[in-house]
């Protein structure tokens, strides 16, 4: 059996549990700011007919609520110290249809008979994921280990 005995147990337990909150306002800043360039990034790929849809792009910060019919599911809170993406509004209900196109099909419901044609894929959205993942990741890692120096440091 090992035994070790921590000096300044007290003051180590202090200190980490100072440690969580401010690594989670240092990670809901960098997400912010993360937020805003993948914002940036997408609304340069989305297509530009009449604008609405790169205008809809929008970074939602924590602890406030995504716009309706922005994602499946309607509006949400987004939590603290996070932030959300979406595209798609009250207005532009069609993003997906954009990012993932849809096959040629006969409607029903209120159209019943109109032939819709094929409408290819336009990708904006994941593309901008995919150019800033990287980034994330590593402005997440700094964010993390600039709040731990913070708190050792005093």
């Amino acid at each position: 059996m090992i035994s070790a005995k921590i000096r300044n147990k007290d003051k180590l337990f202090a200190k980490l549990s100072r440690l969580a909150p401010e690594a989670a306002k240092e990670v809901g800043l960098a997400a912010q700011e993360l937020g805003n360039e993948m914002v940036g990034i997408a609304r340069n790929y989305a297509p530009k007919d009449s604008g609405d849809l790169s205008e809809s792009i929008v970074m939602t910060p924590g602890g406030q609520v995504t716009p309706s019919y922005s994602q499946p599911g309607g509006a949400q809170v987004v939590p603290e110290h996070a932030a959300l993406i979406t595209a798609g509004n009250t207005k532009v209900r069609y993003p997906h249809l954009v990012e993932y196109g849809a096959r040629a099909h006969i409607a029903g419901g209120k159209f019943k008979g109109a032939q819709i044609p094929a409408i290819p894929p336009q990708p904006y959205f994941w593309p901008a994921f995919r150019m800033i993942r990287r980034r994330f990741r590593a402005r997440m890692s700094r964010a993390v280990n600039k709040a731990a120096k913070e708190v050792a440091g005093s």
